[in-house]
């Protein structure tokens, strides 16, 4: 046990005081993040929407998140990542408090997407920080690292929302939500040496004009396409998680909000206790990114099929932990594939394609998911999900395959050289 936890706490050393503040930063940011995980309930049981407009609503959060994750990477790229982070959580905190006071149909769809928009501007942004502020040898522990502030977040945030709703209503989760946000920027303006971030951009910059004349672009790699496609695949399943997950929990299970947000917080735990070791040791194994983000997608498919010869609480829990690991595996080197596949200069661009295709996933998953449900049922739905974490491996195996014949190429490339 101690030398786990000497081996433990050795993956949280070498990063710098940016990192630390980043990842300070995001964790307030989630832990308040209490809203999402419930809004589907929210919508159902507060205002008596159908099924069909609850995933028209989650669409319109999809589509607020594809237009800010785009836009936030085309503004980083040109005015820097810090002006778009402090925008973002500024207008994210005081639209969400603005959410709780809309009740029509339309209100609610325009409001969720303007949130989104505003949230999801910090991702590229986000990304880029990281990214800017560490090297080769420990980005990807780096960006593990700001994603555990997220499911730490994710830890307590269910657990308080789910106690808030059972004593109370509804609306303390938007008031706590857009004041996490507004502590955000505080904790970042005090906290940060702003000139660090415009250095950083400066040499962004710099480096920017010399390889303007390049005409490699996201969409003309292939491989990254590639990427992007079995991304979405994943993504999709994923948000199976916070949609339609909770209310089968409730519909199917009889599980109250309290035991839904610890189910919820177990996928946080899990990923707190297990993911820095886990990519600390891939990382100084030095195991190839596609293999790892291969074996990622078997791990988040077979937590669906999982569920369709499952229907109790030791079914849900396993499903859950093989959907946790596969997020673990998936998400950790996505982004270091990701960034590592840019072009210098043009990070927030390449970033921003890989945050909007989980965009996109977060439009159609649930708006599917939920047509599925309505007019078949849950275990219909499972069953979708499972055929599509079969095309997504397919398609990271091709993936694996592809990244290979090119390394191997640029070996040969160098040797004739």
């Amino acid at each position: 046990m101690k030398s786990y936890l000497n081996s433990y706490i050795n993956n949280f050393k070498g990063f710098p005081k940016e990192i630390w503040v980043l990842t300070l930063i995001t964790y307030i940011n989630r832990a308040g993040a209490m809203v999402m995980p419930f809004m589907t309930k929210y919508l159902h049981e507060s205002f008596a929407f159908s099924f069909r407009e609850i995933g028209w609503m989650m669409a319109c959060i999809g589509f607020g998140s594809l237009f800010g994750s785009w836009i936030g990477g085309r503004l980083t790229d040109k005015i820097g990542f810090y002006t778009i982070m402090l925008i973002s959580l500024f207008l994210t905190g005081f639209g969400i408090i603005a959410i709780m006071f809309l009740y029509d149909f339309i209100e609610i769809c325009i409001g969720l997407f303007i949130i989104t928009t505003f949230a999801d501007m910090y991702k590229p942004a986000m990304y880029v920080a990281v990214s800017n502020f560490t090297n080769k040898e420990n980005r990807t522990r780096a960006l593990t690292l700001v994603r555990l502030a997220v499911n730490l977040g994710i830890v307590s945030g269910p657990i308080i929302a789910g106690l808030l709703i059972t004593r109370d209503n509804y609306d303390y989760l938007f008031w706590i939500d857009g004041i996490t946000c507004i502590v955000s920027i505080s904790a970042f303006m005090l906290l940060i040496d702003e000139s660090k971030f415009y250095k950083a951009r400066k040499i962004i910059q710099r480096d920017k004009k010399i390889i303007l004349s390049n005409d490699k672009h996201p969409k003309n790699d292939k491989n990254f396409i590639l990427f992007l496609l079995a991304s979405f695949l994943t993504a999709f399943l994923f948000f199976q998680l916070f949609t339609t997950i909770p209310l089968y929990n409730t519909e199917k299970l009889n599980l109250s909000e309290l035991q839904i947000g610890l189910l919820l917080s177990l996928n946080g735990l899990v990923i707190f206790l297990f993911e820095m070791p886990l990519i600390g040791y891939l990382e100084r194994k030095g195991t190839q990114a596609t293999k790892i983000i291969l074996l990622g997608s078997i791990f988040m498919a077979s937590g669906f099929f999982c569920l369709i010869f499952s229907k109790s609480i030791s079914g849900l829990i396993l499903s859950i932990l093989l959907i946790t690991f596969g997020q673990v595996l998936l998400f950790s080197f996505s982004n270091t594939f990701a960034f590592n596949r840019a072009i210098k200069g043009h990070e927030g661009r390449y970033m921003a394609m890989y945050a909007m295709s989980f965009s996109a996933a977060q439009i159609l998953s649930p708006k599917i998911g939920f047509s599925v449900i309505e007019s078949f049922s849950y275990f219909s739905n499972w069953l979708l999900m499972g055929a599509i974490g079969l095309v997504g491996i397919s398609l990271y195996y091709k993936l694996d395959k592809n990244i290979k014949f090119e390394s191997t190429a640029v070996e040969v490339k160098k040797i004739n050289i």
